[in-house]
Parts: structure tokens; sequence; C-alpha cells
């Protein structure tokens, strides 16, 4: 068993792990042209998805892509799932959980400056976004201001994140939570097919650390799905059941460390940290659950 340590202090436990597509990163500019948007990609701010009533925090894809980008991890096409199967997808259930796949995609070859494929990927959401009827979640000038600033790889990632955002809002207010929990599916299995993937090529505490930690994700998603109707969801909520009880043998364990405060700043440093306990036969069902439930949604037909 390997001890994996992370800083973290309480709020961070409800915070770092935000609404992913939904809420990615903030920020905006009025310049309808090329923009330097100077948030940085990875102070990526913290929302909270509201389903029912319930609260549920789900990680970032971009903070994984980022992360593996970190991890010295070179880009690799092979792990994306392929733009051109956008016309395949006949069903509001597998466009939606697709749209999330892509929407993580397009994060991942913005962050690592790939052009052409980032244009490809963006042809599909919009295929995507159009059939379910969802086109003005994603605004004319916010889609133009993302294909203007295409290669600025830090405007983009601020950009992916103001659109996926606004799909959220509207998606509430035209009371599409359906449609809106697949997206966030999607998005949270892309960036953990990301990481398992990496971690495969690239071994590392940080990636392992990040597997591990979605167990508190996990849990929420089979929450929000469980809130929809129809067989499609049920499915699929079975199956993350099944990713869970591997998750069950994962343990946490919460080490307080005084904080520490500078009086001149004014600022107060959490110094706790959280020992994660993980092994290799757990990290190995894992990537076989996860390749297994994103394999039958990138290769649906229906």
């Amino acid at each position: 068993m390997t001890a994996l340590k992370n800083l973290f202090n309480k709020h961070f436990i409800a915070l770092a792990v935000v609404v992913g597509l939904l809420s990615a990163c903030g920020g905006d500019k009025k310049d309808d042209d090329k923009e330097d948007l100077v948030e940085a990609p990875d102070t990526v701010k913290a929302a909270v998805l509201n389903v029912g009533g319930e609260l549920f925090s789900i990680p970032s894809p971009i903070q994984t892509a980022l992360l593996i980008q970190k991890s010295g991890i070179t880009y690799d096409k092979a792990v994306l799932s392929e733009a051109n199967k956008v016309n395949s997808y006949s069903t509001d259930f597998a466009r939606a959980m697709n749209l999330g796949i892509y929407g993580a995609d397009l994060g991942y070859v913005s962050l690592y400056n790939q052009t052409q494929d980032a244009l490809g990927y963006l042809a599909s959401i919009k295929q995507l976004t159009d059939k379910l009827g969802i086109s003005a979640a994603f605004d004319g000038p916010t889609m133009d201001r993302i294909k203007n600033n295409i290669t600025n790889k830090d405007s983009m990632m601020v950009l992916v994140g103001i659109a996926y955002r606004g799909s959220d809002a509207y998606l509430k207010t035209n009371q599409r939570t359906d449609i809106s929990s697949l997206i966030l599916a999607g998005g949270w299995l892309e960036s953990m097919h990301f990481s398992v993937m990496a971690h495969k090529n690239k071994p590392s505490d940080q990636i392992r650390f990040r597997i591990a930690e979605q167990k508190q994700a996990l849990t929420s998603l089979i929450k929000i799905l469980g809130s929809n109707d129809g067989a499609q969801f049920a499915e699929l909520a079975t199956q993350m059941k099944d990713l869970a009880t591997v998750y069950d043998g994962i343990q946490f364990k919460y080490v307080y460390v005084e904080p520490t405060t500078d009086t001149v700043k004014k600022v107060t440093y959490i110094n706790s940290t959280t020992e994660v306990t993980v092994t290799d036969e757990q990290l190995n069902q894992i990537s076989t659950k996860i390749e297994e439930i994103r394999k039958k949604l990138v290769n649906t037909q229906s």
C-alpha cells in the first residue's frame, strides 16, 4: 500500500471539487476580437451544483488536465474521444453524455495548444447543443470569442469555462436538469479516463491521489443520476455504484496540524493534511471499470 498526502483545509474539502465543465473557470471581457484574459486556468472558481435542493460538488476536468500536463506527460490524441463520432449519437442521453466528454476533450487539447483539434471539438460541441435544443446555452458572442482565442491557451481555459457555466444556468432556468446531470457526468468520466491513462503512461503520486480522491465526487454523481427517471439513467447509476464498491476500500485519514498566521499580511495558512491509502489492485480495478463505462458511452449508436 502507498500512503499519499495532499495539503488541504476544511474549506478545500467542500470547494476544491467544483462543478467541472459547468463551472470550470471565471472571468469576462467585452472585446470581441483576440484578447488576453489574465485569469490563470488553475485558479478555478468554485461553485456547487444544486439538484432538487441538494448541493453536490464535482471536480473540474480542466483541473485534472492541468495536473496531467504539469506531470510532464506529452499530448496524446489517442486518449480523446473521436470528434467525428458526433453524428452517431441519436438520443438526448447519448448526446448530453458525449457533450460532457467532448467538453473535457476541448479543455485538454486547448491546454496543449492543439488548435486544429480544438476547432474540431468546438464544432462537435456546437452540433450536439443544436440537436439537444440548447444552443442558447452557448451564446453566439461567447462561441465567437472562443474561436478568436483558439491559439491562446489561458484565454481558452477561461472562455470554455464561461460557456459551460452559462449552459448550467440556462439548463437550470429551463428545467433541463437531466441534460445538465449528464453533461456533468460525461465531463467527470472523461477526466477520470485522462487520469487513469496518464498513470499507466507515467505513474506519479499526484495523479494517483487525484484518482483516489474521487470517492466523494462519485458518491455525488450517483445521487445526481438517481434523481432522474429512465432506464439509461438507472443503468449508468448502477455502473457507477459498481465503481463505488472499489472506492469503498480506499481509506482517508485527516491529520490536523495547527494553522500558522502571518500577522503582517493578515493571512492564516492551513497546514493540515489528508493521507490516502490506495493499493495498486484498487487502482487497476478503478481503471478497468472507468474504461468499461466510457467505452460503452463513446461507442453508443443510440
